[in-house]
């Protein structure tokens, strides 16, 4: 991991434990970071944001990082790559005891998509579902 990406991770990690963000808020930072390292094509960190990540047989786990390779690859090829992910959204989802989070890709063609993370909390720790 870049020193930079893990300092700014740290510190967003911080402020949500620090401060008086909402569960929203914090889920939202949450989704946006590992969304980052999907980007950034830290797979694994990205991998490790999945609830159950921690159980996954080795197999199963690398077939799921060689897809996100894959997936950003496709994403570079279709899209010039996903420049930017911010948060478009937040909210709490009352049948479930998920918070939806709704991401917002930005391409390098300047095209944008905006996609469903579900955020669930476990132990303190905010976890894509």
């Amino acid at each position: 991991m870049r020193p930079m990406r893990l300092i700014t991770l740290i510190g967003l990690i911080g402020l949500a434990a620090c401060s008086q963000l909402s569960r929203e808020q914090q889920a939202a930072l949450a989704a946006e970071g590992f969304y980052s390292h999907l980007v950034a094509g830290e797979y694994e960190l990205f991998l490790e944001g999945k609830a159950g990540a921690d159980s996954l047989p080795g197999s199963y786990r690398e077939q799921l990082l060689e897809g996100y390779q894959q997936f950003m690859d496709k994403q570079q090829r279709a899209h010039g790559g996903i420049r930017e992910v911010r948060v478009s959204n937040a909210r709490k989802d009352t049948l479930t005891d998920y918070t939806t989070v709704l991401l917002l890709l930005c391409y390098g063609d300047s095209t944008q998509e905006e996609i469903v993370v579900p955020m669930v909390e476990r132990n303190g720790r905010w976890r894509m579902k």
